[in-house]
């Protein structure tokens, strides 16, 4: 039994990495990342407006790095 469990086992293994090798070659990964990267942009910049209604300025950065 506990053979048969083992050989199951890696055999489910060998069907996911195939699987997973497959969706990333075909480029839907990289579609559904990119789509994920761009919620989140936009996401941070609403927030960003929402809670910094003023500019934000850097206090450890000199006048003169600043221009």
């Amino acid at each position: 039994m506990n053979i048969r469990d083992s050989v199951v086992a890696m055999i489910a293994l060998a069907l996911s990495t195939l699987a997973m090798a497959g969706v990333v070659g075909s480029g839907a990964y990289a579609q559904a990342a990119g789509a994920e990267a761009r919620g989140v942009h936009a996401l941070s910049t609403v927030m960003a407006h929402t809670l910094c209604a003023e500019p934000v300025t850097l206090a450890a950065v000199s006048p003169e790095v600043a221009r």
